[in-house]
């Protein structure tokens, strides 16, 4: 019998000032997605999203200085405007990155949201703590765009 790999998994939770519909809005329309995906410098030049289960996404991102990369995955769950269930991969992967799962569950929080971010199936403690701290980069960027 085949033994599974070691699966770490990344969970956070932010509070927005947005309702969910706006939120969600923001999580899957790729004009408002451009204005705050990526770690603080990173620009997306090209966002591209087929919003239906089994549809996916393509996100080309903008290090500050580097190369272009992209992100692509399908989505699994679609629950305006409360849950949206996806897949996550580089498409230039390296040997510690394989698909994860994200769900993103979006609950009212007085005027606020409360955003419930699960992120399972990491090979290793280091790529956990690489999303963590893009997930809170972009997270503070997307408070910021709802700020304005």
């Amino acid at each position: 019998m085949e033994e599974q790999p070691a699966s770490f998994r990344l969970e956070l939770v932010r509070r927005l000032g947005a309702t969910p519909e706006r939120v969600f809005e923001m999580l899957t329309e790729p004009e408002q997605v451009q204005k705050w995906w990526g770690p603080h410098g990173f620009t997306m030049p090209e966002v591209r999203i087929d919003l239906r289960v089994g549809g996916g996404y393509h996100f080309t991102m903008q290090p500050p200085e580097g190369e272009r990369f992209h992100l692509t995955g399908e989505f699994r769950a679609i629950e305006p405007p409360s849950r949206l269930v996806f897949t996550f991969r580089y498409d230039e992967p390296t040997p510690d990155d394989r698909e994860t799962v994200v769900t993103l569950t979006l609950d009212p929080d007085g005027k606020r949201t409360r955003v419930s971010l699960d992120q399972d199936g990491f090979a290793t403690e280091e790529r956990v703590a690489l999303h963590r701290g893009g997930w809170s980069d972009s997270f503070d960027r997307l408070g910021s765009v709802l700020a304005q």
